[in-house]
C-alpha cells in the first residue's frame, strides 16, 4: 500500500513559482495594464420604525454617476468605479481594489413608499432611505339603532 501524504499549500507554491518565473520572463500580465476586476460594493441594510436604511461603500465613485431607480418593489443600484490611468513610465506592481461596473438589486417588502425614496452621499458612503407607507390602524364602526 502506498501512503499519500496530503499537502494543501503545494498547489500554492506551484503557483507562487509560476507567477516568479512568468516575472522573470516579462510575461506577466499584471505589470504590463491593470486587468478590470469584477467587484461588488458591500452594503449594509437595516430597518428603522419608520423606514428601511441602505448603506453603500462607493469609494472613489462621483455619486452623480450612481444610478438609483425603483421599479415593482425591486431597488437597482448601478454604476462604475473606474481605475486610475497609468502613465507612459508608470506600472502597476500591486493591484488590488476592484472596478468596473456593479449592479446592485434590492427587494423590497410590500409597504414602501416609492415616491419617498431619497439618497444622499457623504465621505464615500452612499445613504439611501426608503420610507414605510403609514398604516392606517383599525377602528371600530359602532351600530347605530
Amino acid at each position: 500500500m502506498i501512503v499519500t501524504h496530503y499537502n494543501p499549500w503545494f498547489v500554492r507554491g506551484n503557483l507562487q513559482a509560476k507567477q516568479a518565473l512568468d516575472r522573470f520572463f516579462g510575461n506577466d500580465s499584471t505589470t504590463a495594464e491593470q486587468p478590470e476586476r469584477a467587484w461588488t460594493p458591500r452594503v449594509d441594510v437595516r430597518e428603522e420604525a419608520s423606514r428601511f436604511v441602505i448603506l453603500a461603500d462607493l469609494p472613489g465613485i462621483d455619486p452623480a454617476d450612481i444610478e438609483i431607480q425603483m421599479e415593482s418593489n425591486v431597488l437597482t443600484l448601478k454604476g462604475e468605479r473606474k481605475a486610475d490611468a497609468l502613465g507612459e513610465d508608470a506600472k502597476a506592481t500591486r493591484s488590488e481594489r476592484g472596478y468596473g461596473r456593479f449592479d446592485r438589486r434590492f427587494v423590497l417588502p410590500e409597504g414602501t413608499d416609492a415616491e419617498g425614496i431619497s439618497a444622499a452621499g457623504k465621505l464615500g458612503v452612499l445613504e439611501i432611505t426608503i420610507p414605510k407607507k403609514v398604516q392606517v390602524a383599525p377602528r371600530r364602526i359602532s351600530i347605530n339603532g
